[in-house]
């Protein structure tokens, strides 16, 4: 997954091939909009892209992908092509970015970035902020090349628990992974899959910058969890958004690809009835 900083970003602005997407979610009980804080204030350039909008409308489950011809129509509708590079960032630093970026190299697309930090980063080194009237890009025609591949399913992970054929770490934090704290969907109980290792996201990233610690660091923290490059990893979490946190610094360390369980704990917990 590759990274691009914000300086970098500055000095590119102006490049027309460049796709800057405002991926901003927020989880549920923290009184944020995404799309509302975009309107008020951007990256140069900047479309919004609603992860909501582009999950699957029929699923029960939060963010659950789209096939590749809803994806391609809903991608042409904001005007990114498959000959731009997409820049992908969000208010938090990285969060929602990497399940976007993810997304879209599932779906093919050839160049596609996550913007380390996000605007936070882009706020603490005040670099230009727009906060105009939000203008749309042209309806482009959008034309995924793949359908999604590096995706685990509920059959998958149940199978997994005796027959060992991946490891899969929960991004969530400590407490809702160990069951001691609640989980943000508060009809669900906490707690884990067997066999799953916890690596917290926000363990992965710089609280001051909001961008991923550097590759030794995030060794460290790898190395601790006994996570090799040797072993086919998939990646969980709530709803599938953090997964791709925690595959992304996976990523820049090992240079490896991994797979997101979807449905994560949010498909897990309904499907076993651990509700409250």
């Amino acid at each position: 997954m590759n990274l691009v900083n914000s300086d970098w970003l500055s000095q590119n602005l102006k490049n027309k091939n460049l796709s800057i997407l405002d991926c901003s979610w927020h989880l549920p009980g923290t009184n944020r909009n995404g799309k509302e804080e975009f309107l008020k204030e951007r990256i140069p350039g900047a479309i919004f892209f609603d992860i909501d909008y582009f999950s699957d409308e029929n699923s029960e489950y939060p963010h659950t992908l789209i096939n590749k011809d809803t994806f391609s129509k809903k991608v042409s509708e904001i005007g990114v092509k498959n000959t731009d590079h997409v820049i992908c960032y969000d208010a938090l630093g990285i969060f929602s970015s990497a399940r976007v970026c993810w997304m879209f190299k599932q779906f093919g697309h050839q160049e596609v970035s996550i913007l380390d930090g996000g605007l936070k980063n882009w706020k603490l080194k005040n670099l230009e902020i727009e906060n105009s009237d939000y203008k749309k890009k042209e309806i482009s025609n959008y034309i995924a090349v793949k359908e999604p591949n590096n995706v685990k399913y509920f059959d998958d992970i149940k199978k997994n628990i005796t027959n060992h054929s991946f490891q899969l770490v929960d991004a969530r934090p400590a407490g809702r992974y160990e069951g001691s704290s609640p989980e943000p969907r508060p009809e669900l109980q906490s707690g884990s899959i067997e066999g799953s290792k916890n690596i917290p996201f926000s363990d992965l990233i710089d609280p001051k910058t909001g961008c991923l610690k550097s590759k030794e660091d995030l060794k460290k923290i790898f190395k601790e969890k006994k996570i090799s490059k040797n072993e086919d990893i998939t990646f969980s979490c709530g709803s599938g958004v953090a997964a791709a946190i925690a595959g992304t610094a996976y990523n820049q360390v090992f240079d490896k690809e991994f797979s997101i369980y979807d449905g994560s704990w949010t498909e897990w917990a309904i499907k076993n009835k651990l509700l409250k």
